[in-house]
């Protein structure tokens, strides 16, 4: 595909941008299953890294990555276990610094993180209270809902609301993370791993809100067809600390890497990284 071709979906993402966060917006939002409400309005600046680098040790994961988040866009991040997606989130929340570079985030930058190795739950809680704080209703932007409603769009039947969190099967509670982050009024979601255990249902309603979101979401994923879907930009964690910034989604990232790198490419190995010199 040709770049001019590549560009086609961010640009036309961005440009809705503006729509998505007026009354169009408003309107597309009532058809959907899951409504992701909008934050503050996003400046030209949203997450901007420069020159970044990570090791733990003399293991170096990544160094050397730039690359500027636009407004409306879509990131998927993809690579192997351990390559250092998590860790970048980690970074731009602040939870870790960089050994060199740095991140900036706009002033009206406001992010939705759940770290799941932080983010503590009542175990006495019961499902619904967990996701609604006990609100019969929940406010989404300018809308108001019904918690049960809301909760049962995350496929948890009436039921199954009342289950205690201390009782919660590991796919459960990443549903129950997705339905308080998506709730909160960021207009930045960094989101890690958020298909895992999600029925088909949930999932196309999911990609569909990520769509019609009036904002910026950093996803990681190994789902190919749901990055092909949503993403406008590709941050690939390719190994040898190496870090590639592509725009366009998925099955273009992949042809660009084949291209790049031959017969090489479908080669399968093992995660590699570079040492650390000082």
């Amino acid at each position: 595909m040709s770049p001019k071709g590549r560009h086609t979906k961010a640009k036309a993402r961005i440009r809705a941008y503006e729509e998505l966060l007026g009354s169009e917006g408003e309107k597309r939002a009532r058809d959907l299953e899951i409504y992701i409400p909008p934050g503050p309005r996003l400046g030209k600046v949203v997450i901007e890294c420069d020159g970044l680098s990570k090791a733990y040790g003399d293991k170096l994961l990544f160094e050397n990555l730039s690359f500027a988040l636009p407004p409306g866009g879509i990131v998927g991040v993809i690579g192997p276990n351990g390559a250092g997606k998590t860790t970048l989130f980690r970074l731009i929340t602040g939870q870790e610094q960089p050994d060199n570079g740095s991140i900036r985030l706009g002033e009206t930058v406001k992010l939705a993180y759940v770290d799941q190795s932080r983010d503590s739950l009542d175990p006495e809680s019961t499902i619904w209270e967990a996701i609604s704080e006990g609100y019969e209703v929940i406010k989404l932007g300018n809308r108001e809902i019904n918690s049960r409603a809301y909760v049962g769009r995350f496929n948890f039947s009436g039921s199954e609301q009342q289950k205690k969190v201390g009782l919660m099967s590991g796919g459960q509670r990443n549903r129950v993370h997705l339905a308080r982050m998506l709730k909160a009024g960021a207009n930045v979601l960094l989101l890690d791993e958020p298909t895992n255990d999600l029925d088909v249902n949930t999932l196309r309603a999911l990609e569909e809100a990520l769509e019609n979101f009036a904002g910026c979401a950093v996803v990681i994923s190994h789902d190919r067809w749901f990055l092909d879907r949503i993403a406008t930009h590709i941050l690939a964690f390719e190994g040898d600390s190496r870090v590639v910034w592509f725009d366009g989604n998925y099955s273009e990232y992949e042809a660009d890497r084949k291209a790049r790198l031959g017969a090489e490419a479908d080669r399968p190995h093992r995660i590699k990284y570079r040492h650390l010199t000082r």
